[in-house]
Order: structure tokens, then C-alpha cells, then sequence
């Protein structure tokens, strides 16, 4: 098998309920990425944890995770390890100015499992670069959260947002599973 690593995007707090940008039932996929987590931890392979930093822009303020509040705060739940790597990005891709595939190609991993949040932003960005970059990508679907967007009038709903994200990624820039899948597949000898 290829050395794997898990990529950990963006959980925290304003994600959640109270924070200034809550999802659709973050708390299921947290439980998804603990599982992945507690995997990774227990095998001492190389977990990733990426922490989204927000600027004002002209013309387009910051509404959330803005640096050095509680909102962009990773959750308790994912914090890392003395010995797991914390990145912090400005953009959507996880690959951006951060430093990600230097890491990566430190650890000479060639697999990623990615999980987190936002599914339809991040988390997509972040699995079409990384298939770009040649890694073996799989995406842990369930351990993803995303919300309902809206366009020309008409709502779409976060679990189609997240069907259509996962429609669009599987089989080209990666392997969409659930995490039980996952779990499975990396524990064959």
C-alpha cells in the first residue's frame, strides 16, 4: 500500500452550532473524522491539519474565522498531536501558499485521505489539486459537512450539495467512500 496520510480541513469552531458560518449536521461528520483521527493515530501515520485564516478584502469583509477569535479556533475534538503537522491556509485549496505538498513529499506519501469542511469548497478545491499533484486520493464523504446554497432563485439542499460534490469528484480526482470503507480498505494486510 502506498504510504497514506490524513488530511484534516478546516474543522473548526464557526463550523458548528453558534459559530458565524454553522453547517448542516457538522456534529455527524466530526464523529467520521474522529474515527479517521483515532485510525491514523493508532497506525503513527501522518495526519494533516489544515486551519482556515480569513482576511478582509476590499470590497469583501471577513465574516468568519477571523484570526485570534474562538470561531477560528480548530474543535477540540481534532486537536493535534505534538507530533501531527498544523498548516495554516488563506484559500480554498489546502495546497495554497501553505507549504502542504513540501510536507507531504517530506513524508513521501502518496495516498491522501481527506476529510473535513466545507464539502462543496475546501474540501473539493483541496481533492482536485491534490489528484493535479499525482497523489492517490480518496475522500471520506461522511466525514465532510457542508451547507444549502442558493442560485437563480432555487435552494439547494446541503445533502444535495454534498451528493452532487462527491458525484463530481468520484472516479476521476478521487475514490469517494464512507469512512467505514475507508477504515477497511486500510486495514487489508
Amino acid at each position: 500500500m502506498n504510504k497514506s496520510a490524513l488530511l484534516i480541513i478546516d474543522v473548526q469552531n464557526d463550523y458548528f452550532p453558534g459559530g458565524k458560518m454553522a453547517l448542516h449536521q457538522p456534529e455527524l461528520a466530526l464523529e467520521k473524522i474522529t474515527e479517521l483521527l483515532q485510525y491514523y493515530r493508532q497506525q503513527q501515520w501522518p495526519v494533516i491539519h489544515i486551519q482556515h485564516e480569513m482576511h478582509d478584502r476590499p470590497n469583501r469583509p471577513a465574516a468568519f474565522f477571523l484570526p485570534q477569535t474562538e470561531g477560528q479556533q480548530l474543535h477540540p475534538a481534532v486537536l493535534p498531536a505534538e507530533n501531527e503537522t498544523l498548516l495554516i491556509k488563506h484559500f480554498p485549496s489546502s495546497f495554497a501558499g501553505t507549504g502542504l505538498l513540501d510536507v507531504l513529499r517530506q513524508q513521501q506519501v502518496e495516498q491522501l485521505i481527506i476529510c473535513g469542511m466545507m464539502t462543496h469548497m475546501c474540501v473539493d478545491t483541496t481533492t482536485r489539486a491534490a489528484f493535479d499533484l499525482g497523489f492517490d486520493v480518496q475522500v471520506a464523504i461522511d466525514a465532510t459537512a457542508t451547507k444549502a446554497l442558493a442560485f437563480g432563485g432555487d435552494t439547494v439542499s446541503a445533502d444535495q450539495v454534498k451528493n452532487t460534490v462527491a458525484a463530481a469528484l468520484h472516479g476521476t480526482f478521487a475514490q469517494v467512500q464512507t469512512t467505514d470503507a475507508i477504515l477497511q480498505q486500510l486495514s487489508r494486510p
